[in-house]
């Protein structure tokens, strides 16, 4: 039985939800989303609460219950507020700058990296080193940050890399010379 999944979504203010067949559509002050449900999936939307309710007890509907739960309050939390990643650069000589629809990096390599900015992102780079990604879609915003962290992860050695704000890397002790 999905406990996430039977909790009801509390509806916000600004935010209006509208259920057209199989799509749940947000519409808010940040902007409008919408989501596609699988076969068996419905959502409600009732005075004040928004419920997601699966057709039967079948394993694939009950795996899913949950995931598109939150997956529909993310829709909810997007158009309202939106969500923030924060990354930062460390190591000599690294450094970040937005050029255009472009995030440039240099980290280190023999070329700067040039990541291309997806459309309903915003990217700001303070201090050359403080990288702010922000949008009103959380997998599109996670996704970028992961991609910009992956093309230097933090090395356990001397710390350099590219890491979430707040996140903690496990050092380790180099050669020891005898």
């Amino acid at each position: 039985m999905s406990r996430v999944g039977l909790k009801p979504i509390s509806a916000v203010d600004k935010v209006t939800v509208t259920v057209d067949g199989n799509t749940v559509n947000a519409e808010g002050p940040k902007g409008k989303l919408s989501l596609d449900l699988p076969e068996g999936i419905t959502v409600e939307v009732a005075d004040g609460a928004i419920n997601v309710n699966r057709a039967s007890e079948q394993r694939h509907l009950r795996a899913l219950h949950g995931t598109f739960r939150s997956l529909v309050q993310n829709l909810i939390i997007g158009v309202n507020e939106g969500f923030v990643k924060e990354l930062e650069i460390q190591g000599v000589g690294f450094r970040s700058a937005v050029k255009g629809k472009a995030l440039d990096l240099s980290l280190g390599k023999s070329h700067p990296i040039l990541h291309p900015i997806p459309d309903g992102l915003t990217v700001t780079v303070t201090e050359n080193t403080k990288i702010k990604v922000e949008g009103i879609d959380k997998q599109l915003v996670g996704q970028f940050a992961a991609e910009v962290r992956n093309y230097y992860p933090p090395e356990p050695y001397k710390g350099k890399g590219v890491r979430y704000v707040g996140e903690y890397v496990r050092r380790k002790a180099g050669k020891s010379v005898k």
